[in-house]
């Protein structure tokens, strides 16, 4: 299996964000600012490469009849210790994130990839799969986060950019300005993808 492929699968091509429009809600809620964004694609691709390769690792002794809930323990077992750990030593982006560090669990993005590929496949083929998968989202989580914390409020993690009087557009710290931008940012992914040629 071609590992480069499987990690721009996971990246661009299946980009969880940008082309499969799955996981939304988190999305739309926590990119209020960069550092928001930052964390909740380290936290999500941290779950993404773990969860696969322990799903991976398990695939021959899960039987399929159960498999989505064996999934949904593996997820949450890492699920809680990135809370744990994050509440330990960044209380500020722990509250800040609030109930969508939970909800990681049941996000379909880590669960659509747990069943689609990390249960068919090797380990290695996963971890790699986790891995592009988890930046694709932290792409795109990262991109929402920096848009709508310079645009709403002139700074870029918690740094002021623009001048002090600078209004800021308020739409941007909202979510219905989040769902705005996504779809500005899905059709400028598509478009650069269908350039391309891919």
């Amino acid at each position: 299996m071609n590992l480069k492929k499987v990690f721009i699968n996971g990246m661009i091509k299946n980009n969880p964000i940008f082309m499969q429009l799955i996981g939304l809600c988190s999305v739309l809620a926590i990119t209020n600012t960069l550092q928001n964004s930052i964390a909740m694609g380290i936290a999500v691709t941290f779950v993404l490469i773990m969860s696969n390769g322990v799903v991976s690792l398990l695939r021959n002794v899960i039987p399929d009849k159960i498999r989505i809930p064996c999934f949904i323990v593996v997820i949450a077992t890492f699920v809680t210790l990135v809370e744990m750990i994050l509440h330990a030593y960044s209380p500020g982006i722990y509250s800040a994130l609030g109930i969508f560090l939970p909800l990681i669990v049941v996000n379909c993005c880590i669960l659509g990839e747990a069943e689609g590929f990390a249960y068919k496949n090797k380990f290695i083929p996963s971890i790699v799969d986790g891995l592009g998968t988890g930046c694709g989202y932290t792409l795109a989580v990262v991109s929402m986060g920096l848009i709508r914390e310079f645009l709403g409020y002139g700074t870029l993690l918690d740094f002021q950019i623009l001048p002090e009087s600078y209004p800021g557009i308020g739409l941007m710290g909202a979510p219905a300005g989040a769902f705005i931008l996504l779809g500005f940012l899905i059709a400028g992914f598509k478009r650069l993808l269908s350039s391309r040629g891919e």
